[in-house]
């Protein structure tokens, strides 16, 4: 393989595209980084000479979106080199990925090797069909991001994988164990960050709990030493485990002056007989007290967000209306809803009880509005007060930008890009704060 220097990717368009959570988010950022420090002009849209897809494998939604958006890029030319990664690179059939286009399939341990192998495709030693995957085992793949594209804010991605075994969840398959990244890289690339003006920081990993289990390392002792570099101003999780919780590490949060009153705590269900059958661990009850703890911890405003998935098998109207009740109950704003898909090869796919389809979407859109409901009531709790936003893009022509809670903010009147400031909430509509 040539070393990075020798690569022929000087010059060269390449386009970095994402699905899913917020760790393949991390993920494009970082190949975005690997790609640029190569000398290669990473673009949004054609024409480009390579597009790098991070898929994601999470529902058969997921599955169908990361086929199009292949599909969508083969279609750009037959010289552009097709790199698909990610969970659905990770989980499909070489026969099927080669029949649909792609020319490099890129398993979730071995997407640092991406610049070396488009650069290769790119230099005429392109193959019709080449799959780099593997055993999903406790490695850590060292991809590092120099500089992040957004205005004041970057992913720093700290952990992949998962060693739980939730009935629904394909994830631990395409992912693996859980690794953790070293403490030290983290920090190095935080101080970078920093140096580069990204001061508002996102910790993503598939489950950010469990890092430092297999290292030894403290994510409490984590957040204290990333409290400690000048530039950071803001540090918030992606997403975070409920039970994975730990005193230290709610004290080191307590303690923070640059953590972010937002958690995003993933419930899935409230109902205690079907959060026994997927597999998490813990009641309704359980959920609700620990949001309780938080709060007298982190403060009356901390937001939570949360993901529901209804429809699971065997629940029935009454278990929804007990995840309903669940999310009013615990004052959550954000709720990341959708219905049961079953995943290949998870116990639940097997299981009695399945629920027809036009009911799993009727239950998604009644989730939908309940959300809708629950975040507006959030954003109420916030007028005539002052907010810190940071104001990074536009939404429909208007400046817009996300309040340290992860409420979405705009101005009244003013055109505000790229800049960190003080406003007052005049009012709320859908869940939007608007201010001066």
């Amino acid at each position: 393989m040539p070393s990075p220097k020798s690569e022929p990717l000087r010059g060269r368009r390449v386009a970095i595209q994402a699905l899913g959570c917020r760790t393949n988010l991390a993920e494009a950022e970082a190949l975005a980084s690997a790609f640029q420090r190569r000398g290669a002009l990473v673009v949004d849209e054609p024409p480009y000479d390579a597009a790098v897809i991070v898929t994601c494998s999470v529902t058969a939604a997921a599955d169908r979106k990361s086929r199009q958006l292949i599909n969508r890029c083969r279609r750009a030319g037959e010289n552009v080199c097709v790199a698909v990664c990610g969970c659905w690179a990770q989980g499909v059939g070489e026969k099927k990925a080669a029949a649909m286009g792609v020319d490099l399939l890129i398993g979730n341990r071995h997407k640092s090797e991406l610049p070396c192998l488009v650069a290769q495709w790119l230099a005429g030693h392109k193959r019709p069909f080449e799959a780099v995957r593997g055993e999903m085992g406790r490695k850590w793949d060292a991809l590092e991001l120099e500089r992040s594209p957004y205005f004041g804010r970057a992913f720093v991605k700290v952990q992949d994988g998962c060693d739980h075994r939730c009935t629904y969840c394909i994830v631990p398959v395409l992912r693996g164990p859980s690794v953790s990244r070293p403490a030290a890289d983290i920090l190095d690339e935080a101080r970078r960050c920093a140096a580069a003006g990204q001061f508002e920081l996102i910790l993503t990993g598939v489950h950010l709990g469990l890092f430092g289990r297999d290292s030894g390392e403290s994510f409490a002792g984590l957040i204290r030493e990333l409290d400690k570099i000048e530039g950071i101003k803001r540090l918030r999780f992606g997403s975070l485990e409920p039970f994975s919780i730990g005193d230290d590490l709610l004290e080191a949060l307590a303690q923070s002056p640059r953590f972010c009153r937002h958690l995003h705590l993933p419930v899935q269900s409230g109902d205690d007989e079907i959060l026994r059958r997927m597999g998490r661990g813990h009641t309704a009850a359980d959920y609700l007290k620990l949001v309780e703890r938080l709060r007298a911890a982190l403060g009356s405003d901390l937001h939570v967000s949360t993901d529901v998935m209804c429809a699971f098998p065997g629940e029935s109207e009454a278990a929804f209306e007990n995840t309903l009740a669940l999310l009013k109950a615990a004052r959550v704003g954000r709720v990341h809803g959708f219905h049961y898909s079953p995943r290949p090869g998870t116990l639940a796919a097997t299981m009695p009880g399945q629920i027809p389809t036009e009911i799993a979407h009727a239950r998604a859109e009644r989730l939908k509005k309940s959300g809708q409901r629950l975040l507006a009531a959030e954003a109420r709790r916030w007028i005539g007060r002052e907010v810190e936003v940071l104001f990074e893009g536009r939404q429909r022509g208007r400046a817009q930008g996300y309040t340290r809670g992860y409420f979405e903010f705009r101005p009244e009147k003013e055109s505000i890009y790229d800049e960190l400031r003080k406003m007052t909430v005049i009012s709320s509509k859908n869940g939007v704060l608007w201010g001066r």
